[in-house]
């Protein structure tokens, strides 16, 4: 019965996921935050390039293909701005603040099932099921950022060429 229960239990969590995301983005996360700022120890992109990241983070699983017309846009298309990459950036913000309480809130998989088919329910949880999104959006968000200060460098210029 644990197995049945945690299994259950992680399908409500996907659940409420989305709504929790679209909360989250309404409070505009901080790119600049302590939460999401980039770390020393992440080499500016580099460890997560020894994970092989740039091989696998097209083979994940996306929520945005099953709620395309409710999720924000998860590529850029031809003629996006800087204002579309900010927002992609804000919602690398929500992605992973998600992920990460879905590995608090996955904790409780521990007490439906007691024993180590509670701590291997939770351990694959975390591992497939949060861990590889919450390191694409770590990857992602500075590459996006270096992205937007070239666009507002181009879109600022192209401003000083219509004042003159």
């Amino acid at each position: 019965m644990g197995f049945v229960n945690c299994i259950l239990y992680m399908g409500f969590l996907g659940v409420i996921a989305y709504p929790i995301g679209r909360i989250i983005s309404k409070y505009d996360p901080d790119p600049e935050s302590f939460l999401f700022r980039e770390r020393a120890w992440e080499l500016g992109g580099k460890i997560y390039e020894k994970l092989n990241i740039k091989y696998w983070q097209a083979k994940i699983p996306d929520v945005s293909k099953v709620l395309g017309r409710w999720m924000p846009q998860k590529k850029l298309k031809v003629g996006f701005t800087a204002e579309t990459v900010r927002t992609m950036i804000r919602e690398t913000c929500t992605a992973e603040l998600v992920h990460n309480l879905l590995n608090i809130a996955g904790l409780w998989l521990l007490n439906l099932w007691d024993g180590i088919g509670g701590v291997v329910m939770y351990l694959v949880y975390v591992l497939l099921g949060n861990i590889p999104f919450i390191l694409v959006q770590r990857y992602n968000r500075p590459r996006l950022k270096v992205l937007l200060s070239h666009l507002e460098l181009k879109e600022g210029t192209a401003e000083n060429r219509k004042k003159e």
